[in-house]
């Protein structure tokens, strides 16, 4: 019997077999059940047409219908549908020019990047297994379907797929793919930067990263990365072995922190990174230069949201070779009588009321900055009067 992430999917597939058509689970939900990992998305391939699956499915999203995908909705779960086909040319190094759907898994699973993907199993859990998959799981190898030159140049992109699959799996790449790979390797310039940015982040949240960076710097893939191709020694700064980064902003802060001199805005510009990416850049960076100088104390914790406490350990692992406890980070945490500015007892107002002889200016944040500090230190309780006694023994300094 198949394992509990494929049963929501099982009335899919026999919904379109009631129908008198073929439909198979495919690519990496059948690999990661034969390996035993946490199984991801279900995707579903069959003979019937993107508009056939509309006519017997109430809710059907046309995601990429020209190529031949939909997504089913059952059971408030969503599932990729995709009918077999035929690609054309990639003239655009991505989508194929053209599509042709056919009624044969055969061919279909022909056009897939590697072999441990190119996998089909029906819902009683019988494979299909055309080009060895099994055998290259079996033995933890990465090779491409059929003619590596040909599936690499048809999408660049499957180069850093497939290192990013030797670090999320820690596979061993086939010596003759990676001559391949090295082939087309230029290629990868003309991708578009979101797309790599996305699997440099699986890539370095895998447990293996330290084999990908291997794969990486023996195929000089640092030449047609943005920041890189300029400074490529970046590359080879990092720690020896690093720990897995699970975001892209850590890898941004880590890499800031091997070399300053190249900003984290220009990381985040080059690489066409999200505002939020860029803010959890900068705080990780700020966390632990602080860190550096000051250790953990109550105003990292402050300057740091719970959800970068992770990252923040990681990034100290890669950079100290010690642990930093998450325990300690969530009890310091405990000891924050504010988690906002905006929860002091005490504002801008309050200020000019007690100097109401001097003119607005900038001795207004700069002394919030310091009341702030001082009551997220433990210096001072947030309590207004206790706060207005300690401002008429240390006013602000005039202009």
């Amino acid at each position: 019997m198949l394992p509990g992430a494929f049963l929501q999917a099982i009335p899919v597939l026999e919904h379109i077999e009631k129908h008198q058509h073929k439909a198979y689970f495919v690519g990496g939900c059948v690999r990661d059940y034969l390996l035993k990992r946490p199984i991801g998305d279900i995707d579903i391939a069959t003979s019937a047409s993107p508009s056939f699956i509309q006519k017997i499915f109430p809710k059907v999203i046309p995601v990429g219908i020209e190529h031949g995908t939909v997504i089913v909705r059952h059971n408030h779960e969503s599932f990729e549908v995709t009918t077999f086909r035929i690609d054309g040319d990639y003239t655009d190094k991505r989508h194929p020019d053209s599509v042709v759907f056919i009624d044969n898994i055969d061919k279909d699973l022909e056009r897939r990047d590697f072999t441990i993907n190119a996998l089909a199993m029906d819902l009683n859990g019988n494979m299909i297994d055309l080009f060895d998959g099994i055998h290259d799981i079996e033995n933890r190898v990465i090779r491409t379907v059929g003619n590596g030159y040909e599936r690499f140049t048809e999408d660049p992109l499957r180069i850093i797929r497939a290192i990013r699959f030797s670090s999320q799996l820690g596979f061993t790449i086939d010596p003759k793919t990676l001559q391949e790979m090295k082939e087309v390797s230029s290629e990868i310039k003309t991708l578009a930067i979101e797309r790599i940015a996305n699997e440099f982040s699986k890539l370095f949240a895998g447990n293996d990263v330290n084999q990908a960076l291997t794969y990486v710097r023996n195929l000089q893939i640092e030449r047609y990365l943005p920041v890189f191709c300029d400074s490529p020694q970046i590359l080879f700064s990092l720690p020896v072995s690093i720990t897995p980064l699970q975001s892209f902003a850590e890898v941004i802060a880590l890499f800031h922190l091997v070399n300053p001199k190249i900003e984290v805005i220009r990381w985040v510009k080059e690489w066409k990174c999200s505002n939020k990416t860029k803010q959890e850049a900068l705080r990780l960076v700020e966390a632990y230069s602080y860190f550096e100088t000051h250790g953990l104390d109550r105003w990292l914790i402050y300057q740091l949201t719970p959800s970068l406490y992770k990252g923040f350990i990681r990034i100290s692992e890669n950079l100290t070779q010690t642990t930093v406890s998450l325990h300690k980070l969530e009890a310091i945490e405990q000891q924050l009588s504010i988690r906002l500015k905006e929860e002091l007892t005490i504002d801008g107002y309050d200020l000019m009321a007690i100097f109401p002889e001097r003119k607005r200016g900038r001795w207004i944040q700069e002394l919030l900055n310091c009341i702030e500090y001082k009551v997220v230190s433990g210096e001072l309780n947030n309590n207004k009067k206790e706060i207005k006694e300690w401002i008429k023994w240390n006013p602000p300094e005039t202009d």
